[in-house]
C-alpha cells in the first residue's frame, strides 16, 4: 500500500512538473491554459449567430523588464487539399472577410492567468496570410503594444494573457453561405515575439508552455491535419526573431 500511495505521489509531483514547464505558448478554447481552456471545439454549423474564441497566453523562461509589445504568429492548416471558404478571412473578396477579429481584452473570468499590459495593450491582424505554407493553410501575423509610459517587467513562472482570437459563425448557413465549416482543421500558435522598445532583441517564444499540447488547438477534432507539409497539430516551424521596429513594420 505504501508502495502504491509513493508511485502515486510521484506520478502526481511528474503532473505538476510537466503542466508549469514553460517558457513557450498556449493555445485554447475560451479561456487560458492554467483557467482549463479547452483543445478541441465541436460546432454543429448550424447557425449563423455566436462567436468561438481562442486565447493566447505565454510564459517567459527569465526575466524582461520594460516590455513594450509582442508580435503573434497563429498557423491555421485544415484537412482537405485547400482552405475552405469558411476560413478565408480580412483580404478583400474572401468569403468571411469580417469574421476574424483579435482584441487584448482579458476575461473578467480570468483566474490562473495575467494581462501582461494591464489593460492597456492596442493593436491588431496585420496580415492574414491565406496559402502562406500551403493550398490548405493560413497565417495570422499580429501586434500588440502599450505607450513607453506602459511598459511592464515581466517574470517566469506567470501565464500571461496575450489576445482573444475570435472567429464568429457568420454565412456558416443559408444564402450566401461558405462552405468548409465541417472541415477539421489545426491551429497552431506558431510563436510570440516579447519585446523591449529598440534597437532591443526581444524573446521569441515557441513551442507548448506546458511541454506537450499548450500550443495548439484543433476545429472539429483536427488533430494530425498538415500544416506546412507537416503532420501534427503541434508542428508548425517556428518564425524568425525580430525587432519591435520589424513589428511596427506591419501596419506601415
Amino acid at each position: 500500500m505504501k508502495r502504491v500511495t509513493l508511485l502515486c505521489g510521484l506520478l502526481l509531483a511528474l503532473t505538476a512538473t510537466v503542466a508549469a514547464a514553460g517558457p513557450g505558448v498556449g493555445l485554447h478554447w475560451n479561456a487560458c491554459l492554467g483557467d482549463g481552456g479547452l483543445v478541441n471545439k465541436n460546432f454543429a454549423c448550424n447557425s449563423n449567430t455566436g462567436t468561438n474564441t481562442l486565447v493566447g497566453t505565454f510564459e517567459l523562461g527569465t526575466n524582461l523588464p520594460g516590455v513594450v509589445g509582442t508580435e503573434i504568429v497563429v498557423d491555421i492548416g485544415s484537412a482537405g487539399a485547400s482552405l475552405p471558404a469558411w476560413w478565408a478571412f480580412k483580404n478583400v473578396g474572401t468569403c468571411r472577410s469580417a469574421s476574424l477579429t483579435l482584441n487584448s481584452t482579458i476575461a473578467a473570468t480570468a483566474v490562473n492567468c495575467a494581462d501582461w499590459a494591464n489593460g492597456a495593450a492596442a493593436g491588431g491582424i496585420g496580415a492574414y496570410n491565406i496559402g502562406a505554407r500551403g493550398p490548405n493553410t493560413a497565417r495570422m501575423v499580429a501586434a500588440l503594444a502599450v505607450a513607453a509610459d506602459g511598459a511592464a517587467d515581466l517574470s517566469p513562472g506567470t501565464e500571461y494573457f496575450s489576445f482573444n482570437m475570435n472567429i464568429n459563425n457568420a454565412k456558416t448557413v443559408g444564402t450566401g453561405s461558405c462552405a468548409g465549416c465541417q472541415t477539421a482543421v489545426c491551429i497552431v500558435f506558431n510563436s510570440i515575439n516579447v519585446v523591449p522598445p529598440a534597437p532591443a532583441v526581444g524573446i521569441k517564444l515557441t513551442g507548448p508552455s506546458n511541454g506537450f499540447d499548450a500550443d495548439f488547438a484543433t476545429w472539429q477534432g483536427g488533430a494530425g491535419v498538415v500544416v506546412g507539409g507537416v503532420t501534427g497539430c503541434g508542428a508548425a516551424t517556428p518564425t524568425s526573431n525580430k525587432t519591435w521596429g520589424a513589428v511596427k513594420s506591419l501596419y506601415r
